[in-house]
């Protein structure tokens, strides 16, 4: 298959789906391929009408994520909240451009945000601790045409196989707020925090892939 994944620095899917036959290639705007593997540095939208199969994107959610929120409070913040407003804005568009891309299958991944309204609510939330690494990190996944991703809590019958594990260890601030550790620790890091971890782009690559190569 011919898979574009876009908004993907770290390669991490691209890799996987490399690794499984695959023609892939990432694409960002700002940055080089961190593995070293085929990547456009540049508008994605240049080349998304390229015959494409399939499209995982990763669209910016600085401005779209509901953690930013509180930065949107004109009478608070002024004139940067009204630039962090603007910017919502095109992040919305973006994110609905890559939604109406000319390609059969898409899946675009975000945090809990705005798109869930603006849009329409995610097919699916997962978290990393689903897929074998032990962290926990709401991620929201709008899918056409692609499966939900399977993961297995307790063996059964069907499944012996679990794989989940530990959530990972949290913080509690002095508002009340609970929040995962890493996810703290990376506060100010948008790029660490945006990251793909291994076992769901494992699963990407390989169930979204597994019965259509």
């Amino acid at each position: 298959m011919k898979i574009l994944v876009a908004c993907e620095e770290s390669q991490a899917v691209t890799e996987q789906l490399i690794n499984r036959g695959h023609d892939a290639m990432s694409c960002d705007l700002d940055y080089d391929g961190a593995k070293g593997l085929p990547h456009y540095k540049g508008d994605v939208l240049e080349i998304i009408n390229n015959g494409f199969d399939m499209l995982i994107a990763f669209p910016p959610c600085t401005y779209l994520t509901v953690t930013g929120n509180r930065w949107n409070n004109v009478d608070v913040y002024g004139d940067k909240a009204k630039q962090r407003l603007k910017d919502r804005e095109l992040g919305a568009k973006f994110f609905m451009k890559m939604v109406n891309a000319p390609i059969e299958k898409i899946a675009i991944e975000n945090p809990i945000g705005l798109m869930s309204t603006r849009y329409r609510k995610p097919d699916q939330i997962i978290h990393p601790y689903m897929f074998g690494d032990e962290f926990s990190k709401s991620t929201c996944l709008w899918l056409k045409n692609l499966p939900l991703l399977y993961h297995n809590k307790t063996p059964n019958l069907f499944d012996s196989e679990v794989t989940h594990v530990g959530k990972g260890e949290f913080v509690t601030f002095d508002s009340g707020k609970r929040m995962a550790k890493w996810y703290a620790e990376a506060r100010g890091d948008g790029h660490t925090r945006s990251k793909t971890f291994p076992g769901i782009a494992e699963a990407m690559a390989k169930q979204w892939t597994n019965k259509i190569n």
